[in-house]
């Protein structure tokens, strides 16, 4: 893993303490008075920190945290050790931070309710989106669909580098086999951005289908996933 940028702290050096705040300042009072939604993002953040440093409060040090890694958006991509650059965020603060973003990406999941259906690549994304698009390395996961292409299980098969990941057709048909699917469906996210698929991922599906139509399990699809956007491969006709 990469050292963390270094962190500049001259522009957040603030003596003033939350408690000399009005109570329309102070984030847990202004929540309870006025809702969360009337909250900032450093203020939402801040009352997760709770104390700041003793050379920046709570709310300026939350406020660094968000600046330094260019919006709430990138520091919810950031791990425990990363989030640790800014000063008045230790170990524990840290780890508690990547645990509620990991909570919010399970949310989000677990509002399309305990039975989902994959019929679509938007079925795909809206699944399996939250899970993968925050990833900085490329992870390759199969889905496990039963005859009416509901959910049964998935399975990360590999994890690789920024630009690739490595996939053993046998493994994927394996976990196939012992999850018992009647079809599949693998993607995988592109941390780069772009979705559009590389020619290993084309040769990788060709492989894929391949093996698939050896063993009688089909593969539904290929979807890259990338940030907010996907491919299916499927739809754009590469699995023909």
């Amino acid at each position: 893993m990469s050292e963390p940028e270094a962190f500049n702290d001259k522009a957040y050096l603030n003596k003033r303490s939350v408690k000399d705040m009005s109570p329309d300042e102070q984030p847990r009072e202004k929540l309870m008075r006025y809702g969360s939604e009337s909250l900032s993002d450093a203020e939402l953040i801040a009352i997760l920190l709770r104390t700041g440093s003793g050379k920046m409060n709570v709310i300026d040090t939350s406020r660094a945290l968000i600046d330094h890694f260019g919006g709430i958006k990138n520091v919810c991509r950031k791990n425990w050790q990363e989030l640790r650059v800014i000063p008045g965020i230790a170990k524990v603060k840290a780890v508690t931070l990547e645990a509620v973003f990991e909570l919010a990406r399970r949310l989000q999941v677990a509002q399309l309710g305990e039975q989902v259906t994959l019929k679509c690549p938007e079925d795909v994304n809206n699944y399996f989106g939250p899970l993968l698009r925050d990833f900085r390395k490329e992870v390759f996961v199969v889905a496990f669909l039963n005859a009416a292409k509901l959910l049964t299980g998935y399975k990360k098969i590999s994890v690789g580098g920024v630009t690739a990941t490595i996939v053993d057709p046998a493994e994927v048909m394996r976990q196939a086999i012992l999850n018992d699917a009647h079809s599949v469906i693998v993607l995988h996210n592109h941390p780069s951005g772009n979705t559009n698929p590389s020619r290993a991922d084309l040769q990788l599906t060709k492989r894929l289908v391949e093996a698939g139509k050896l063993l009688g399990i089909e593969v539904e699809d290929h979807v890259i996933i990338a940030g907010h956007t996907f491919t299916s491969l499927r739809t754009n006709g590469s699995m023909r």
